[in-house]
This record gives C-alpha cells, sequence and structure tokens, in this order.
C-alpha cells in the first residue's frame, strides 16, 4: 500500500523531515503558517494555514487523501493537532496534547519526573505567585535557572549566576508577568541532546547532538532557538563517554514507560554535570536544528518507522551512517533581540557544494528568497569527522556571504570542541 503523509510545520526541522520521507516511497503533502521553498520543492502539495488549528489541518489532511501524519514544531502539539487527526483516521505521529505536557508545562514536566522517579531530575519548585518565587531566589543558598513554566520558543530560561544576577532575574519574572514559574538548581557542565523515535512501547534512539543556544561566538550573547549543531561518528560526543549515552537512554526508557502509550518523538536535553547526567527539559518532537543532523545520516527509511508505529509492530532498529555532521543556521542580522528582514539569501542547493542546505524563515518573492526576522537557513556538513564536517558548512556559508547575515562560524571547529571535552575532563577530576 502506498502511503500519503502530511508534514505539518515549514521550519528547518520540518524541511530535515521532508528529506527523509523524500527517499523513502511516499506522496507527500506539507501544510505551515510559512511558505517553506525547499518543502514546497519536494512535495506534492503545500497549503499555507494555521497550523494550531487542528479542524485545518484534518481539513486539508482528508483534502489530500492522507493515510499518515508528522507532526513537526510544538504549536500545533499543544493544540491538540495529533488529537484531531487520529480522530479522523489519519495516524499522527506525534503525541496527544496530554502526552505533549511533557514539554509544554515544564512545571508538569519536573513533577512528572519526582512522581515516577525518573532519573536526572534537579532540585525545583513550582510557584503560580511571582512575588513568592522572587522570596525563593532570595532565600536560594545556590544559583538558579528561571524557567516560565509555558512555551516560550527556547528563549525564556535565565540563569542565575550566567546569564542574570539574582535582582535581575527578580526583575525579569515581575516585568514578564508569568503566570506559573520553576525553580530549580542551576546546572553546570556540558549540553547534549539525545532524541527517539517512541511507538507501542518502543523507543529507538539516535545520536547525541550538541546545540548551541547563545546568539553570539564564545557562547555569549541572549539565547535562541539554537545557532548550530554538531554530531560526532558514533552515538557520543567527543566530551562524552559511551556510559554518559547510555545513563541519557536510561532516562529516556524510564520517561517512556511512565508516560504509557506514547507516539512520536521525545527529546532528551541533558546536561553533563559533575555528579552525572542531568534532565534540562524533554520536548515532544525533533529539535531544530538536532533533526538537520540526525535525519542526513538514517539509513533506515523513515517512512518505516511511521507505518510501524501506526500498524502497532515493533519499530524497526534504527541504522546511522558513521558520520559526523555540523550544521550552522544564518540568521538576519541583530537576531534574536532586533533582527532586520529583507536580505537576499544567495545560497541554494545548487551553489551548496558538499552541504546540506535547509530552509526555515524566509520569503520568497519572484526575484528569489529573502530573510525574515527569524532563522533564515541552515547549511550542514557531513563528513568523516567534525573538523571534515565543519569545513563543508562553511565553504557553503562562504557562497551565501555576510550581508544581512549573522552566523556562529565558531560551532564545530576544533577549538571550540577542545574546550568542551577540557571542561567535562575538569568536571570530572573534582
Amino acid at each position: 500500500m502506498s502511503e500519503t503523509v502530511l508534514l505539518v510545520g515549514g521550519g528547518g526541522r520540518e524541511h530535515a523531515i521532508a528529506r527523509a520521507l523524500a527517499d523513502g516511497d511516499a506522496t507527500l503533502y506539507a501544510c505551515a503558517g510559512n511558505r517553506n521553498p525547499g518543502i514546497a520543492s519536494i512535495a506534492e502539495g503545500f497549503e499555507t494555514l494555521e497550523t494550531t488549528d487542528p479542524s485545518a489541518v484534518v481539513a486539508y489532511a482528508e483534502d489530500v487523501d492522507a493515510t499518515l501524519a508528522v507532526v513537526g514544531p510544538e504549536g500545533p502539539l499543544a493544540a491538540g493537532v495529533a488529537d484531531a487527526l487520529d480522530d479522523a483516521g489519519i495516524y499522527a505521529f506525534g503525541p496527544n496534547e496530554a502526552q505533549a505536557r511533557i514539554e509544554t508545562d515544564k512545571a508538569y514536566q519536573r513533577r512528572f519526573m519526582r512522581d515516577h522517579d525518573v532519573p536526572g531530575c534537579p532540585e525545583f519548585e513550582t510557584f503560580d505567585d511571582v512575588e513568592a518565587a522572587c522570596e525563593y531566589i532570595d532565600a536560594a543558598d545556590g544559583d538558579l535557572a528561571v524557567k516560565p513554566a509555558g512555551l516560550t520558543g527556547g528563549k525564556g530560561v535565565r540563569v542565575i549566576g550566567d546569564q542574570v544576577t539574582a535582582e535581575e532575574a527578580k526583575t525579569y519574572l515581575r516585568d514578564a508577568d508569568y503566570d506559573r514559574v520553576v525553580l530549580e538548581e542551576r546546572l553546570v557542565g556540558e549540553e547534549f541532546t539525545v532524541q527517539a523515535f517512541v511507538a507501542n512501547g518502543d523507543l529507538r534512539v539516535t545520536p547525541a547532538v550538541q546545540d548551541h543556544k547563545r546568539a553570539y561566538e564564545g557562547d555569549e550573547g541572549p539565547n535562541t532557538g539554537g545557532m548550530g549543531s554538531y554530531s560526532d561518528a558514533d552515538s557520543a560526543l567527543p566530551f562524552m563517554t559511551d556510559d554518559d549515552y547510555e545513563a541519557a537512554l536510561n532516562v529516556l526508557e524510564a520517561t517512556v514507560d511512565a508516560l504509557d502509550g506514547y507516539k512520536g518523538v521525545l527529546y532528551g536535553q541533558f546536561m553533563l554535570t559533575a555528579d552525572g547526567v542531568k534532565v534540562v527539559e524533554f520536548n515532544a518532537r525533533l529539535g531544530d536544528p538536532e533533526a538537520m543532523n540526525t535525519l542526513p545520516v538514517l539509513d533506515t527509511d523513515f517512512l518505516d518507522v511511521l507505518v510501524a508505529a501506526r500498524e502497532g509492530e515493533s519499530l524497526p532498529d534504527l541504522s546511522f551512517a558513521p558520520n559526523a555532521t555540523v550544521c550552522k543556521y544564518a540568521v538576519p542580522e541583530g537576531y534574536p533581540t532586533d533582527p532586520e528582514a529583507g536580505a537576499k539569501v544567495e545560497i541554494t542547493e545548487e551553489n551548496a557544494g558538499d552541504a546540506l542546505l535547509f530552509y526555515a524563515s524566509v520569503d520568497q518573492r519572484e526575484d528569489g528568497i529573502y530573510t525574515t526576522t527569524s532563522r533564515a537557513f541552515a547549511v550542514v556538513g557531513v563528513a568523516d569527522t567534525v573538523t571534515d564536517a565543519e569545513a563543508i558548512a562553511e565553504d557553503a556559508l562562504a557562497v551565501a556571504g555576510e550581508e544581512g547575515l549573522d552566523v556562529r562560524h565558531d560551532i564545530g571547529k576544533p577549538d571550540l570542541v577542545q574546550r568542551r571535552i577540557d571542561h567535562v575532563a575538569d568536571l570530572r577530576s573534582r
């Protein structure tokens, strides 16, 4: 039976998913609030619609006779799009609204970990009163991470002792007027991500990836949705051991067991600390940019994963090419605080050399493609080593030019990777 797959979402992550599905025997359609020219060039049809409107997504899915759906971003998951698709008889690879709370409600997430004895949970408290949270900050012995309980696009967290002082954290809470907030111990170490495909009680994991949230080189500046990321030629990253990777896998397995019936992607963001692997957060979908590291080296047909999930079968074991990857995002100048849209994007799939090009948020006009105020596009190098993959990505960025664009060129470079290795070595020696 041929499959018609509806892809919900129009970012770089979804472009990577579209590429992975295009490699299999599927007819692909897509819908998103923005028209992604990379996805549109692959899909049989592309509809611009509000993806947080379940009825609109279902109507399009039924119009194209979709037999499967993949929900990419967190917004539609939080809006119950997967629920609506499932109710319409279209299997959605993505958690229902209740299951997606593991990402969409950080207070629930931490209480869930505590209640189910999921390993790696930091000390935390949740608050629905800002002044009570401020009093907790005043009384705390150590530094804290300040997290709004809801979705903030990866930009809402403030870390005392790193990004802000205690007084600045209190001002931030008062000015932002969040309904609920989580305060937890500051985790010091190196972050990494492990993503898993989950269905029918099975869990299949992908290689570890390290994202770079800070906007500027040297890990400076405000947090972003992610400026780029890298993976190594095996499951672990250069600063990790196999035991570190297994510890992350154990956390994911315990979480899936406790969630009971979860389907879709479970993304674990971890911190490798002096006390071992701790959980920074969970997401209920593939990461952006991490999807662009893992899917291009996935040798297993992604469509086979989706079909097995729908049919209630065991998920196939995942096979990955033994390659390293380096992903670098190009963003509009001034991103994320004061982005300037309108720069022409000169890079294309034809002139990107050996790199893979993934479009994110761009404006396609008659005379070309232009930046918006969000992340524009990513280039990904794939090679035997991180160093070689980074060089491929840089060659592509040279074609793109620098006018109107900002890039973190240091991602994946040997000196930055070595600093990660040295940092963990120092932590382990304490």
